[in-house]
C-alpha cells in the first residue's frame, strides 16, 4: 500500500508509526520519524529519516536488520504483504544467479551471521548473487564495530528506497 505525503503527515501517531515501521524495523526509528511531522516534501522526509537514523543507539540498528530476510531467502510470515513484496523486488536480481552461486551466498550468509550475530544486510536492488557474494566476502573481513556502521548504511539505503515506494503514487 502507498500513501501521499499528505496521508502520512495526516495519520495519527500511531498509525503514522505503524506504516513507517514497513520501510525501517526500528521503533525507535519510527516513532521519532513519526513524531517530527508534517512534511513538506520527501526530501524533508528522508533528511529527518537520516537524522533520527544517525542518533539510533546500535541496539536500535540491530532491531532494524531483524526485520530482513536472509538474501536468497523468503521474509519471514510475520512480515507484512508489502514488506514481503519488497523484499521480493530488491532480492529479485540476486534470485537469479547460479545455483552454486546461490549455495555459496548461502554459505556467506551463515558465516557471516555467526561472525557478527546479525544477518548480512545490504541494499541488493539491482545487485546481481555474484555481486552481493563479493560483497558478503569482502565485509566478512572487517572488525564487527566497522561491520555494524557498514550495515547500518545500508539500512539507511534501503529505508530511503522504502520510504519513496511507501509515497510512490
Amino acid at each position: 500500500m502507498t500513501f501521499t505525503l499528505s496521508e502520512l503527515n495526516a495519520f495519527p501517531p500511531s498509525e503514522a508509526e505503524r506504516q513507517l515501521l514497513t520501510c525501517c524495523g526500528s521503533r525507535a526509528w519510527a516513532r521519532e520519524v513519526a513524531a517530527c511531522r508534517p512534511y513538506r516534501d520527501v526530501e524533508a522526509l528522508l533528511a529527518t529519516s537520516d537524522r533520527v537514523w544517525s542518533r539510533l543507539a546500535p541496539d536500535d540498528w540491530l532491531e532494524a536488520f531483524a526485520k530482513h530476510p536472509r538474501i536468497g531467502e523468503r521474509a519471514s510470515v510475520t512480515a507484512t504483504s508489502t514488506e514481503r513484496r519488497w523484499s521480493e523486488g530488491e532480492q529479485s536480481r540476486a534470485q537469479t544467479g547460479a545455483p552454486s552461486v546461490l549455495a555459496e551466498l548461502a554459505s556467506a550468509n551463515a558465516e557471516y551471521e555467526d561472525r557478527f550475530g546479525h544477518v548480512f544486510l545490504i541494499c541488493a536492488t539491482g545487485k546481481s548473487a555474484d555481486e552481493i557474494l563479493a560483497n558478503a566476502r569482502s565485509r566478512l573481513q572487517n572488525d564487527p564495530e566497522h561491520e555494524l556502521r557498514v550495515a547500518a548504511e545500508e539500512q539507511r539505503c534501503i529505508t530511503h528506497l522504502r520510504l519513496r515506494k511507501f509515497l510512490e503514487r
